[in-house]
């Protein structure tokens, strides 16, 4: 008998113990096409996957994640997303060091270090670099996770304000990666996380030099990939880059503050963290969204120009709500106050 024929002999027994209803739903034409599209749609999601895997890893695999090897590097990891990070990390036991402008004000576990350094100036993050390196060697892991908020339209936010935004979350990307990715490509191990957000896919309101900073950082992680594949020659350095939506941190605080009639889903920072742990454990490159169903956020530059405007107005309305209902709130204690 031959392996079809068992197949066959198999479905029929399978099918013969099933209800009458479902045998019949199982042999209607239609439901057969409907299954076989389905399977097919699977296969082909499937197939994709894995080429999408295996191209960003440049058809390398990685080495299994050695915790004595490796040493993680994180801008940031004094409160947020950052912290978690941290925490979720050296409760694994990967060492972990931070690199913040504030102190921390928790007590650190063994196995993570603080240094205290300004990722906006060269000369400070060489000379803490030297003390990291003598400390504990050359970073493996490096995640660019700092980042600041300021809420204003154009006219509003001031000079001072819109410069610090891209000196944190775009400069310090560049000088961070100049410093600490040239060990990575001498041995040709390593691995880049860019901490962006869904802002790199769509601008608002009120937002714009947040947005200007986040499409930036994805221009720039796509950028480092071609270098490293085609000047450096470094296909096992990895490069990862996470899109988080809101999470609940003392970066969006006007928004948690008014968080009802913000009307918007608002995650907290384990997610975040969870995500990004997750990929660098993996040692795999890739694009991670979170949460992973507002992925097809990254379609909305591809729709006709009518349906970009449309979810960006939509989304931008929400703002301008929030602010009067903020406004009317502020001048209703100053006259309560008056009187």
């Amino acid at each position: 008998m031959s392996a079809w024929d068992l197949v066959q002999q198999y479905s029929q027994t399978a099918l013969s113990q099933l209800p009458a209803p479902a045998q019949q739903l199982v042999q209607n034409p239609i439901a057969q096409k409907a299954a076989g599209a389905l399977i097919g749609l699977g296969l082909l999601r499937t197939i994709n996957n894995s080429l999408t895997q295996w191209t960003l890893n440049n058809w390398t695999s990685a080495e299994p994640w050695s915790n004595s090897r490796e040493l993680v590097l994180l801008t940031g990891g004094c409160s947020g997303i950052g912290k978690q990070v941290m925490q979720d990390l050296s409760g694994k036991g990967v060492r972990v060091v931070i690199l913040d402008i504030a102190e921390p004000n928790f007590k650190l576990p063994a196995n993570v270090a603080f240094y205290r350094a300004d990722i906006t100036k060269s000369a400070n993050i060489a000379e803490v670099a030297k003390l990291i390196r003598a400390d504990h060697g050359e970073p493996t892991v490096l995640i660019n996770n700092a980042g600041v908020g300021n809420d204003g339209t154009i006219l509003e936010e001031t000079e001072a304000k819109i410069r610090q935004s891209f000196e944190v979350n775009t400069i310090s990307h560049f000088l961070m990666v100049r410093e600490f990715l040239p060990a990575m490509v001498r041995a040709n191990h390593g691995h880049v996380i860019t901490v962006a957000s869904m802002a790199s896919f769509v601008a608002l309101a009120e937002m714009a030099d947040y947005c200007c900073t986040k499409v930036s950082a994805l221009a720039f992680h796509e950028t480092l990939r071609q270098e490293l594949n085609h000047y450096y020659k470094a296909p096992r350095v990895r490069t990862s880059i996470v899109h988080p939506y809101w999470v609940r941190t003392p970066m969006i605080k006007v928004l948690t503050d008014w968080e009802k009639e913000f009307g918007q889903p608002i995650m907290t920072v384990d997610k975040v963290a969870n995500a990004i742990v997750k990929q660098v454990l993996s040692q795999n490159s890739g694009q991670v969204l979170v949460p992973g169903h507002l992925a097809i956020a990254r379609i909305v530059r591809a729709l006709p120009t009518w349906l970009q405007e449309h979810v960006r107005s939509k989304e931008s309305a929400k703002f301008k709500y929030m602010r009067e209902q903020q406004e009317r709130a502020e001048r209703a204690e100053r006259d309560l106050q008056k009187a």
